[in-house]
């Protein structure tokens, strides 16, 4: 039986999603609830591998194991002995067809910002800029010329799976919101790079600073500058970005 489950959680305590030694991940600890629920390991594939400190309103995962009680008691399974920093909110049969990240179609990630002092509520989920000030409208400019079909390897930092992957992407959604001194990015988008979201959000946010070159930047998406420009040192904070939809 495949089951297709997802999940929110509060990255701040967790070295991200994919598992790792120290075992202080998301997927780390799914495991090991589930390895208790069926008394055997059980591995658990996500829509996408969240870095360190970064969020998810709406992680997908799946995986593979007999379970006869139906989803609400699975839910209920999964509720103990976990961090109440994770919570797994739907589970459903699936056809064996489905994977949760290679049956994605489209995602949704959304990157809170704040100028002035962030609450102590707050502080964790936001970039705060402190006494900078951001011209957004001017962000929304360049953001505009990034939708549609590119290639993003200048935007993607490297990973073992980056001379593999596609770095052909298509967005369907780049724009800023202000309300007050709070901005939202919102991006959705056919697939992202490893860190894409965040290094993009940190040249826009150069734009908004004044400190970066709007028709520079839009030359490299649209590939009329070839100079190898490393956007990379640009990458936002993980503590802003949250995972918020994955369409299938």
């Amino acid at each position: 039986m495949r089951w297709k489950c997802v999940c929110s959680y509060d990255g701040t305590d967790f070295n991200g999603w994919q598992s790792q030694p120290n075992c202080n991940t998301i997927q780390d600890i799914l495991e090991k609830r589930l390895r208790f629920i069926f008394e055997c390991p059980v591995r658990v594939h996500s829509s996408g591998r969240t870095d360190a400190g970064v969020h998810a309103n709406y992680q997908v995962f799946h995986f593979d194991a007999n379970w006869e009680h139906g989803s609400d008691k699975l839910l209920r399974a999964f509720k103990c002995d976990i961090p109440k920093t994770i919570r797994v909110f739907a589970a459903e049969e699936v056809d064996d067809a489905f994977h949760a990240r290679f049956s994605a179609i489209r995602k949704q990630y959304q990157y809170h910002i704040l100028e002035g002092d962030a609450s102590p509520f707050d502080y964790r989920y936001v970039w705060n800029l402190g006494n900078r000030r951001l011209n957004v409208d001017k962000m929304n400019e360049v953001a505009k010329i990034f939708l549609g079909k590119h290639d993003f390897s200048q935007f993607g930092a490297k990973h073992r799976d980056s001379t593999t992957e596609n770095a052909v992407k298509t967005m369907h959604e780049m724009s800023f919101f202000r309300s007050g001194t709070r901005i939202i990015f919102t991006t959705e988008g056919s697939g992202y790079l490893y860190k894409m979201v965040r290094i993009l959000v940190g040249c826009f946010v150069q734009v908004g600073l004044g400190n970066m070159n709007s028709d520079k930047l839009a030359a490299t998406i649209t590939g009329q500058n070839k100079n190898c420009t490393d956007f990379r040192k640009e990458c936002a904070p993980g503590h802003g970005l949250f995972l918020n939809r994955v369409y299938y």
